[in-house]
């Protein structure tokens, strides 16, 4: 679609930038390391994932809003042999689509193979909005691969797609951001939404939490398939964020990029 590139590029970067200044005005934790350090690494892994999907986007030459554009004009997948109304394909290709990046999420802390790549997210030793962009690029590539299969398999409409991965990165951001929601907020936006409190939960050292709490936009995943966890049994002050074994060494970005390749 036109400009889809563009529009989703500015809501990222607003999105960005909103919650940034709303960490520095209502911050949640005091964080442990220096922003300069942590961001200048957690952004080299959006630009480095930026060149590599571009690079995917070259070699296949169909990312996910393009696979859905071509499955379109193929007539492949489910939605076009059933005939729903629009809005109706949108709502449920875009709960679909979530529910497989909550799986997709949840296989990758059970896969040795795949938590290797994962656990890269996970050794951030502070968790704000960086964090969310912070994975490695050959598991954005695996995800995207997920992606394109379903949506070939779905055929939804391509404007569903660009709702899904503007829904799924800007409740991305939302939930990694060091921001202290009211609790009588954040008891109400978690019914549907992935909250900061919620998914913090989930950045904690502690096996049994970190394999928990899932979702990265709609909560109702977690809670349906029991894997919801609604607070850390030290509390949100005292937790502590990242793995077991680490140090401040994920805060150096060549370190973190060789992560899977040297450490379980």
């Amino acid at each position: 679609m036109e400009n889809e590139t563009l529009i989703r590029f500015s809501v990222f970067l607003g999105l960005f930038a909103i919650l940034a200044c709303v960490e520095w005005l209502l911050p949640r934790r005091v964080l442990t390391q220096t922003r300069v350090a942590r961001w200048s690494t957690n952004w080299g892994f959006t630009v480095v994932n930026t060149v590599f999907l571009n690079l995917m986007a070259f070699a296949l030459p169909l990312l996910a809003v393009g696979a859905a554009m071509d499955a379109g004009r193929n007539g492949w997948g489910l939605f076009h042999a059933l005939n729903w109304p629009a809005w109706l394909e949108i709502v449920i290709a875009i709960l679909i689509l979530d529910f497989a990046i909550w799986l997709q999420h949840l296989i990758t802390h059970k896969v040795p193979l795949l938590w290797r790549l994962h656990q890269v997210h996970h050794a951030d030793v502070d968790i704000d909005v960086t964090t969310a962009i912070r994975f490695h690029p050959v598991e954005i590539g695996l995800s995207m691969l997920l992606k394109i299969g379903l949506v070939y398999m779905l055929g939804p409409a391509a404007l569903a797609v660009i709702l899904f991965e503007i829904m799924l990165n800007g409740t991305a951001m939302f939930n990694h951001a060091n921001i202290k929601l009211p609790l009588w907020l954040d008891a109400i936006v978690r019914r549907v939404l992935v909250t900061p409190d919620m998914h913090r939960v989930h950045h904690s050292v502690d096996r049994a939490e970190h394999d928990s709490n899932y979702g990265f936009a709609l909560s109702i995943w977690d809670q349906m398939f029991g894997t919801y966890i609604p607070q850390p049994a030290d509390g949100h002050d005292e937790m502590k964020i990242g793995l077991q074994w680490q140090d401040d060494r994920p805060s150096k970005f060549g370190w973190s990029m060789a992560l899977p390749f040297f450490r379980k």
